[in-house]
Parts: C-alpha cells; sequence; structure tokens
C-alpha cells in the first residue's frame, strides 16, 4: 500500500470540500491533492524517487499538509522536523537520514544553512516563501511548472513512509523508522474509534407499489457512518507522531479542521468561540493554559463535545478543572512516537477514568505490564508496559543495539511504568529513568507533581531528583505560579504536609516563569536536572 492514497480516497468518499483553514481561508481537499501531486513531480525532476529522504521543516500550513502525501506517492520517505532546531541537532539529524532535499521557509535559512555544510547528501533546499535567495529553489516556481496529475509508486506495505525523531538516552535524537502499514494501521484503529464515539445514522422510507398484489409496500433502508458536521480545532505539531496520526486519521473521516500555525492560547480560545469547535486533541500544557487564561470567561466553550490528551501525563486536577468548566471530560489516551503514536485510549461509550489512559485503542495491538525479567505481573501490580501489534515501528535508524533492546520477542518495551486494573484500565505511574530513589525507596515525581498541582496558586510544576549525600536523592521542585500570584518556598512545603509523607515531600522547591518544554508542551525532565 501506499499512504499517499488516502488523500485521494478522502477525495472519492465524500467529494472536494473546504477541510482545512488556515489563517483567514479555507483549502478544500482538492486543493490539497493538486498541489501534492504538483510537488510529488516537482521532487522527481530534482531526481527524488523511492527511499529518498525530504525533510519537512516548517510549521503547520498547507504546504506541510501537501508535502507528506506528495513524498509519499512518489514513495520517499518523510523526515518532519521541529522548524527551530539548532544548527548542531539538526546537522546530526540530516547526516543520519541522508536527506536529500528540504522543504522549509527563510525563517529558519541561516540554521539551515549551517547544518547543510555539515550534511554532503542535503542538495536541495526549497524555501516556500523566497524566490531571490542563491542556493535554494522556489516552491512556487517548482510548482507552477509542474502538473498536478500523478501516478502512485507502488510501495510494499514493509516500506518506509516516515523517519520521526525523538530524544535519545545517549544525547542524539533517535530516527523512527515506521512503514506505510504501520501509520496506515494507526489511523485506522482511529477512525474506528471515531465511528464509535461519533455515529450517525440516516434513515430512508420508502413506498411503492407490488406489480403483483396491488399493494402499497414501504421499505427502510439506514446507513451508519461518522458525523461529519464537527469541526476539530488542529494545534498539534505536523513534526511529530501525534499530529501525523490525526492527519491520516482526518483523510478517513472526512474531517474538517481549523490549523493553528502555532500553538497560542489565545488564537486557540478564539478558534474555539468563532468556528464553534466540537473537538480537539492537545497536551496537558494546553489545557492548563486555557483554565489559567485570565479571560476565559469571554470566550463561548459550548460547542465543545470532545477533547482528547495525550503525549504527557495528565494532572487528576486538571481533569477535573476542566469537567467543573466546560461540563465534558478530557479523554487521556497513551502512546509514543515508537508506536506510531495512540495506542490507548478511553473507551467510548463509557466516562473515562481520571487518571488512566484507557484501554488499547488500536484493536489489533496489545498492552501487557512485565516485570524486570520480562514475566507479565498480575493485576494491579506495577511494571513496565510493553506493546505488541502491526503499529510498532521497524526500528531506530542506524541503531540496531538500540533497537534490539527496545524490541525483544516482538514485544516494544516502552520505558513507562504502570499497571492494569481490575477493568482492564491502564495506568502510567513514572517512566522508569524518571524514578527517584530516597534512601533505597523508589519514589513517583508524577505522585509529587499531582499534590502540587492541588496548590491554588501553582500553574505547573515538574519534579526530580537531585544528590542527597545522606539519602542518595532528594526531592526538588520547579513551579510556575499562576499569573499575578505570590508564593513562598514555606508555602509550598507546608501544603505538602497535609497530603505527603515526609520522605515524599519536596526538600527544595525553585520558582520559574516557565518549565522546560519540547514541541507539543511535554515537560524535559532532562533539562530540570540541569538545573537541579
Amino acid at each position: 500500500m501506499n499512504l499517499g492514497q488516502l488523500l485521494e480516497d478522502n477525495i472519492k468518499r465524500f467529494g472536494e470540500y473546504e477541510s482545512t483553514y488556515f489563517e483567514g481561508k479555507w483549502y478544500t481537499n482538492g486543493e490539497t491533492n493538486r498541489n501534492a501531486n504538483r510537488l510529488g513531480n516537482a521532487l522527481k525532476k530534482l531526481g527524488i524517487g523511492k527511499g529518498d529522504r525530504v525533510i519537512v521543516q516548517i510549521p503547520n500550513s498547507p504546504p506541510v499538509f501537501s508535502a507528506f502525501p506528495a513524498i509519499y506517492k512518489i514513495g520517499g520517505v518523510v523526515v518532519p522536523l521541529n522548524p527551530i532546531l539548532r544548527p548542531d541537532q539538526a546537522a546530526y539529524i540530516y547526516r543520519d537520514c541522508g536527506a536529500k532535499a528540504i522543504l522549509t521557509s527563510s525563517d529558519y535559512l541561516a540554521w539551515i544553512q549551517e547544518a547543510q555544510k555539515h550534511s554532503p547528501d542535503l542538495k536541495h533546499v526549497i524555501l516556500i516563501d523566497k524566490d531571490d535567495v542563491p542556493g535554494t529553489i522556489y516552491y512556487e516556481k517548482i510548482m507552477a511548472d509542474s502538473s498536478d496529475e500523478i501516478e502512485l509508486e507502488e510501495t510494499d506495505n514493509d516500506d518506509l513512509a516516515a523517519i520521526l525523531y525523538t530524544a535519545g538516552t545517549t544525547g542524539h535524537p533517535k530516527g523512527v523508522m515506521h512503514t506505510h502499514f504501520s501509520l496506515y494501521i494507526n489511523s485506522l484503529g482511529l477512525y474506528e474509534f471515531g465511528l464509535v464515539s461519533r455515529p450517525t445514522t440516516l434513515c430512508q422510507t420508502s413506498q411503492y407499489i407490488d406489480s403483483k398484489t396491488r399493494e402499497t409496500v414501504e421499505t427502510v433502508q439506514q446507513v451508519t457512518g461518522l458525523d461529519r458536521t464537527g469541526v476539530g480545532l488542529f494545534v498539534l505539531p505536523l513534526s511529530h507522531s501525534y499530529g501525523i496520526a490525526l492527519m491520516n486519521t482526518g483523510y478517513l473521516m472526512g474531517g474538517k479542521s481549523v490549523v493553528l500555525k502555532w500553538w497560542n492560547v489565545d488564537e486557540a480560545l478564539q478558534a474555539i468561540d468563532k468556528f464553534r469547535i466540537t473537538s480537539m486533541a492537545g497536551v496537558p500544557a494546553m489545557y492548563i493554559q486555557i483554565l489559567n487564561h485570565p479571560e476565559l470567561d469571554k470566550y463561548d466553550l459550548s460547542s465543545l463535545q470532545l477533547c482528547g490528551c495525550g503525549a504527557a501525563p495528565l494532572p487528576v486536577e486538571v481533569a477535573e478543572a476542566w469537567k467543573q468548566k466546560t461540563g465534558i471530560d478530557i479523554a487521556e489516551g497513551w502512546g509514543m512516537t515508537e508506536t506510531a503514536a495512540t495506542t490507548a485510549g478511553q473507551p467510548p461509550d463509557q466516562p473515562p477514568k481520571i487518571g488512566s489512559i484507557g484501554k488499547v485503542m488500536v484493536k489489533c495491538n496489545t498492552i501487557k505490564v512485565f516485570d524486570d525479567n520480562g514475566q507479565e505481573v498480575p493485576q494491579g501490580q506495577t511494571g513496565e508496559l510493553v506493546v505488541k501489534g502491526p503499529t510498532i515501528m521497524k526500528g531506530y535508524l542506524n541503531l540496531p543495539e538500540e533497537t534490539s533492546q527496545a524490541i525483544r520477542d516482538g514485544w516494544l518495551y516502552t520505558g513507562d511504568v504502570g499497571y492494569m486494573d481490575e477493568d482492564g484500565y491502564f495506568y502510567i505511574t513514572d517512566r522508569k529513568k524518571d524514578i527517584i530513589i530516597r534512601g533505597g525507596e523508589n519514589l513517583s515525581p508524577r505522585e509529587v507533581e499531582e499534590v502540587l498541582y492541588q496548590h491554588p496558586k501553582v500553574a505547573e510544576a515538574g519534579v526530580i531528583g537531585i544528590p542527597d549525600k545522606t539519602y542518595g536523592e532528594e526531592i526538588k521542585a520547579f513551579i510556575v505560579l499562576k499569573t499575578g500570584e505570590q508564593c513562598s518556598e514555606e508555602d509550598i512545603t507546608n501544603f505538602c504536609k497535609d497530603y505527603l509523607p515526609t520522605f515524599k515531600r519536596p526538600k527544595v522547591v525553585q520558582f520559574m516563569d516557565a518549565l522546560p518544554k519540547n514541541l507539543l508542551g511535554k515537560v524535559l525532565r532532562a533539562e530540570l536536572r540541569k538545573l537541579g
């Protein structure tokens, strides 16, 4: 199969319709497809073909939505990257994946050209916004010179479709290899979730006269499908697996989305109000910023029907505050780049279990909890979550040893620590590498963070272990206060006395204007440890 077929099938099933709104204009699915074909043909003229890597390093925008299917259609491999990577980080990735071309904008050109000096395979820099820069190719020019019809390259299910870079344990990012099939199956699972959670049934009654009996016969026909009347808010970056999964699923659903270039809480609230947004998928930091917005009450959020959350643990306090404010639950899910994004989620026909990541969402996958010896643990006992199924990665690019450590006997060892309850719901308590060991006791940073989020003046919290001569490690908390609030270290530690035993309370508190986060808003504990 070829993932580029998803967009073409979308048009065949639903016709041409306004599918994407971006910065004042609606774009149709047909426009996106025709531009994808033009770009695909343009890349072929540059000598880009099957198996060749093409970097897409620009924020969410119409060219990005066309770039993915364009590269798939010619059999190429998409390498989506954060536009603001440092030159040294970018240079490593350019070399590691062997990219031949990059699609970007002039805003990041200086960094990219610096990285290009150390990336001999990267020959073609395509700019979407300028036509007068030496050594670059103008996007609009090559699009104008190319046909809007293309023949799909034949690809096998196991052929690479994308290389998604994620943080590495050695300091360098790791290229997670996904095939056309792994990305497709993940999206199919999300699509099935949509069919169950938001179905609509059309009923048609017709009458005719039976030619033999001359009696009137009444027939009833019913067709059930997905409710397509809603509008989604697309705020997740397409340089991340979470956003890519939702884009592919949107083709299957016939979805309609309002797209933000970058996450901006003011723009998000304005969009929800103006476009009567019915669904959004985000990360905890986004919901926290909405709840803490000083003018939240001036925006109408009543159109929201479905809110999903992933990529980082959702604090219980935030989930409860959202329910109280909007009247709807945040459905927390779980996944990782290595599993093509979403793997577990809340069953759509039941209220979500707050604090849980739900059950297996992609039904052809299996999730279990293993101990350190690779044996499944009993229900309720903590261990490492492992996943088996067709959505897991093919491996890490150029890293056979790390691949063999991560995938053993077909199971992907996720590094997430958690357990399964009596109803089959999974809970994540921590990352293996984040556990704090104090005096021989394993302590959960998340448990402490959940308490800190209950403090009325705390907007965000991050907890790490710091060296201690007596206990080996002690607990340090990094706190971001809500706008206009003031608080002391003593206030925080005293608050924790009511909720945590002595050995689990923070011994050091540091106040910050913001916590270090990745592009999705996930708190970077590694960066906090550098500050520790």
